[in-house]
């Protein structure tokens, strides 16, 4: 990850809660302890965050309330390749026509480019995913009722009576915080509450998630393994995630995604 690139999500991740530590940015950005130390400290001196012992901070904090787990703008570029792959096959299962559900997240987002030429019915909790199908598809999109939540993009309600419960869907296609062998796991309660009544409106679930999801677990457990009708994951998933799936009847799709052109090879051919 490029320099900048890693200052966009430093500061990106100093606004999802008050304090983020070093290990927390080495995770997110793949790079080294003293790389991410390095850029705290470039950052800092340009007054852009504060840097505290361990970790930074924003130097304003957001005032609103927002949802537990990575902001929108953070999880984008993590496994980008991965999540095209994985979006790409899932629009594969779909048939013109057919109404379905996806649910709002960075990896669900990557189908609107394979859905650009269908003609199907989308029901979605997502404001970019909907901007994006209205302003480039001929697709059908209808939003769900309720709160934007800005970091994750994401439209969400707390009651039971918003138009969730009258769409029906042949697929439901959604993301997820974790997926361990107690099934889907989220970050927030309101997550899981909006979720549910999602999931409830589809005949089948079928979940994207690249192969780093299956080593991150939460507190919250969305859904068991035996709601989920197909996984779609890339090749770094392990034997033993694949055969955890296997026993629980999950169907399991391997996406292979385009592999990385660097900069050298890129001009060497041209």
């Amino acid at each position: 990850m490029h320099e900048k690139e890693r200052h966009r999500v430093i500061l990106s991740a100093v606004q999802e809660k008050p304090v983020v530590t070093v290990p927390e940015l080495v995770e997110l950005t793949d790079s080294s302890e003293a790389t991410i130390r390095r850029d705290i400290a470039a950052l800092h001196v340009q007054k852009r965050l504060r840097r505290v012992r361990g970790g930074a901070e924003a130097i304003n904090p957001p005032q609103f309330v927002g949802l537990a787990g990575r902001p929108f703008s953070v999880n984008e570029g993590l496994h980008a390749r991965e999540k095209q792959a994985i979006a790409k096959e899932a629009v594969a299962l779909c048939a013109d026509g057919e109404p379905i559900i996806i649910n709002g997240g960075t990896t669900t987002f990557q189908m609107v480019h394979f859905l650009a030429n269908r003609r199907m019915q989308v029901f979605t909790n997502s404001f970019p995913i909907a901007e994006h199908l209205l302003k480039h598809s001929k697709n059908t999109v209808m939003l769900s009722g309720g709160t934007i939540y800005r970091e994750q993009n994401i439209i969400l309600s707390p009651f039971d009576n918003d138009v969730t419960r009258n769409f029906y869907a042949r697929r439901m296609f959604m993301g997820a915080q974790g997926l361990g062998p107690l099934g889907l796991m989220e970050a927030d309660p309101l997550l899981i509450q909006a979720e549910q009544k999602l999931i409830d409106q589809a005949d089948e679930l079928v979940v994207l998630v690249d192969s780093s999801k299956f080593h991150r677990r939460s507190s919250l457990i969305l859904c068991g393994l035996k709601r989920i009708a197909t996984v779609i994951t890339d090749s770094g998933i392990e034997d033993r995630h694949a055969a955890m799936l296997e026993g629980a009847g999950v169907n399991l799709v391997i996406a292979k995604a385009k592999p990385a052109v660097d900069a050298e090879s890129a001009s060497s051919s041209a």
